[in-house]
């Protein structure tokens, strides 16, 4: 059910979308659900859906998607399927899709159906729901995580190649480790959240549950877009990559200080992620102990701060007029959430962006952050003995990355000495998706034999998707006032000495990725500060002798980047840079007659990476 053996298999004629749709439905009925599906789509208009997409195919429409089998989370609008939360006196039956469901059945993929969830989303444990629970397929007696349970375990054991989840405080990331599947949490505001029951509407994310980091990056390729109904997207959505990049062989990755880490006395859980962190050091990585704290302080703010008001927003007429529509520990939850001042959400969001500021300069020391997804698995009954305790334990490694506007990506790292699936979460600052990507696919080819709870084998990685066409920066159709994007290299880059240039005058950062790998970079003598150069290589004798190297591309206003521009000192320039995802930008190179004298650093990746082995 991969996207890359399902399109080879419609490909070969093995078989067609309507084949695959029957089977899926006969699956689940056979199963009894499971506990997963809340409403599924009417076996007629499955099979209507199916043929409409092989008609459109047939008539020379590109379906990216083309028949791929996916599951809506039931707090995600489909058009004519009820959309409860797992509440049913909220329920009510949308006439109009989601923006993210709409996309994908725009590509070509078919909603088989909605699945259970922790009510309202609020939850980590997948089990405060009406419509049943979710058993863990690989022991019942364990949860399966949440909120987004029922989508995690439908990709788990086979019955769509991807789901939607959301992600407020790890409800795309715990059940994926729990289920021994991908779970990507996309940088926030870049996939369109219109047609969402909001959690918390200023943190909530779309999340995809995928086989594979390229499965989870194709969908989330086509899931992302500004959207102007949505108040928390980002007007540079579509600038984000979600394409596995190219990791370079000797990397820094972050690990929690030994005084931070925490499993709540599960030894088999801390045993796992000690051996995931030898796997990454295998793979060439070496770890770097960071301080927590500022993430810790920032994921009190949620579950214990003035942020846990917004969930009144989808809930609060509810519990208002009929509480016992709701279960005891969401009640409990909204009860707290009357008790908080407005003039406190103001000191926490002042406390937010000191955080904020204290956790990016630490990216300038690792590549990424690599954490336990979650730092025990407990059991149904244990949660059902002390339920708020439990699943506040859960979150101690999830509940700030929303907060401090971070990308994360799930993934599998193997199993525990008790036959349970294991996960780590790999984050990094907004942006990072792609590069997340890479180093994600590297390890769980690394480590992993089987999908999900499927006997299938884990397919090797597959061909990067083509990106969306970007919106068009300069010449015809060009908009004369939208912010233009930059590439820098060296000292501009977060943290460096030359990036307040940027950001005095209004610069922003879109994402952080790498050149194409055609590219070599030097370190230039005789700077202040010291400074890189780069130069494109891949021309006549020169082509395949280049790197990838580490870039960070920013957006200035247009004004601020024609002076920004004339302020560059020789030998830099401005030229065009080709990226990861062969899309180009505007971007620092340099003019090739000064490195003679200058050292080729282009095997180090990337101008903090050189510095880093400089100290």
């Amino acid at each position: 059910m991969d996207l890359d053996t399902l399109a080879r298999s419609y490909r070969d004629d093995a078989r067609t979308p309507t084949e695959v749709v029957s089977a899926i439905r006969a699956h689940i009925d056979e199963r009894d659900h499971d506990g997963v599906w809340i409403s599924l789509t009417p076996p007629d208009a499955l099979l209507r859906a199916a043929a409409a997409v092989e008609a459109r195919r047939r008539a020379g429409e590109t379906l990216p998607l083309y028949g791929v089998p996916f599951a809506v989370k039931d707090n995600i609008d489909v058009a004519g399927l009820p959309t409860t939360a797992a509440c049913p006196a909220f329920a009510y039956t949308p006439a109009a899709s989601a923006r993210v469901v709409d996309r994908l059945v725009s590509a070509g993929a078919i909603v088989v159906g909605k699945t259970n969830l922790d009510q309202f989303a609020t939850g980590l444990v997948g089990v405060r729901s009406p419509y049943g629970i979710p058993r863990n397929p690989f022991n019942r007696e364990f949860i399966s995580g949440g909120s987004s349970s029922g989508s995690a375990v439908a990709v788990a054991i086979g019955q769509v190649s991807f789901a939607l989840g959301t992600d407020t405080a790890g409800s795309g990331r715990i059940p994926a480790a729990f289920n021994n599947i991908v779970g990507l949490k996309p940088s926030r505001g870049v996939i369109s959240a219109t047609g969402v029951v909001p959690a918390c509407r200023s943190l909530d994310c779309v999340s995809v549950f995928a086989a594979t980091c390229e499965d989870a990056a194709r969908v989330a390729e086509i899931s992302r877009g500004f959207d102007p109904t949505d108040p928390f997207s980002r007007p540079n959505a579509s600038t984000v990559a979600f394409a596995p990049q190219t990791t370079p062989r000797a990397f820094r990755f972050g690990v929690p200080a030994a005084r931070h880490r925490v499993f709540h006395g599960d030894a088999q859980a801390a045993a796992a992620f000690d051996e995931a962190i030898r796997a990454w050091e295998h793979l060439g990585g070496t770890p770097v102990d960071i301080d927590m704290e500022p993430f810790f302080e920032a994921g009190t703010l949620l579950c214990e701060g003035p942020f846990v008001a917004e969930r009144l927003e989808a809930a609060g007429t509810l519990f208002a007029q009929h509480p016992d529509a709701l279960l005891a520990p969401l009640r409990t939850i909204l009860e707290g959430a009357t008790r908080h001042e407005a003039r406190a959400v103001f000191a926490a969001q002042a406390r937010l962006r000191l955080l904020r500021r204290r956790v990016a300069d630490l990216w300038s020391a690792m590549d990424f952050l690599l954490l336990p997804t979650a730092p025990t698995f407990p059991t149904i009954e244990a949660v059902e003995r002390d339920p708020l305790a439990v699943n506040a334990a859960l979150g101690i490694y999830t509940t700030f990355v929303n907060l401090l506007d971070l990308s994360a990506l799930a993934v599998p790292a193997g199993f525990r000495g008790d036959d349970l699936p294991a996960g780590v979460t790999l984050l990094g600052p907004w942006g990072a998706d792609a590069r997340l990507a890479g180093f994600g696919s590297r390890f769980h080819h690394a480590t992993a034999t089987i999908i999900g709870a499927t006997v299938w084998p884990l397919p090797p990685p597959s061909r990067s998707p083509s990106p969306a066409e970007a919106p068009p920066q300069s010449g015809e159709g060009a908009d004369p006032t939208a912010p233009i994007a930059i590439a820098v290299v060296g000292a501009h880059l977060s943290g460096q000495p030359l990036n307040h240039q940027l950001t005095s005058v209004g610069g922003q950062l879109l994402r952080v990725c790498t050149t194409a790998p055609h590219y070599r970079l030097f370190a230039l003598p005789d700077t202040t500060p010291p400074k890189p150069g780069l130069l494109r290589t891949s021309h006549g004798d020169d082509a395949g002798s280049g790197a990838a190297i580490d870039v960070e591309v920013w957006s200035l206003p247009p004004a601020a980047f024609a002076a920004f521009v004339a302020r560059i000192p020789a030998p830099l320039c401005i030229g065009k840079i080709e990226l990861n995802d062969r899309t180009t930008v505007s971007g620092f190179l340099c003019e090739p007659h000064v490195l003679a004298g200058a050292r080729d650093i282009s095997k180090f990746g990337g101008w903090r990476a050189f510095l880093r082995e400089s100290r």
